[in-house]
Formats: C-alpha cells, sequence, structure tokens
C-alpha cells in the first residue's frame, strides 16, 4: 500500500510544475504587455494557449493518480 501511495503523490507533482510554469508565462506575458500595449490581443492569445496546455499536464498527472490509487488496490 505504501508504494502505491507514493506513486500517486509523485504523479500529483505534475500540478508543481505546471503551477511554476503558468507562473513564469503570466510574469513574461505581463511584462510584454508593458512593453508592446499595442500587441496585447497576439500575447493574450498565446499566454491562454501555454496556459492550457500546462493545466492539461497537471489534470493528466492528477488523473494518472487517482488510477494508481484504485486499480492498483
Amino acid at each position: 500500500m505504501g508504494s502505491i501511495a507514493l506513486g500517486a503523490g509523485i504523479a500529483v507533482l505534475t500540478g508543481m510544475g505546471a503551477g511554476i510554469g503558468i507562473g513564469i508565462a503570466t510574469s513574461k506575458a505581463s511584462e510584454a504587455i508593458a512593453r508592446q500595449p499595442e500587441a496585447k490581443g497576439d500575447i493574450n492569445k498565446a499566454l491562454l494557449l501555454g496556459c492550457a496546455l500546462a493545466e492539461a499536464t497537471a489534470i493528466y498527472g492528477f488523473v494518472i493518480a487517482i488510477l494508481i490509487i484504485f486499480l492498483l488496490k
């Protein structure tokens, strides 16, 4: 049972990486908008796409953790 919990915990750590990545991307997008306000629309599109992809990796990790817990009992 301990190895299952350890595996699930490691799988959930993907959320930490996604959070850090989204935070860095948001700060860089804010800097870019401050430097070039006329490019705000393009920057926002790229930011939202990147955040969605990063968040998807966190969701995948969560799903894998749930599968590990319930299917490997």
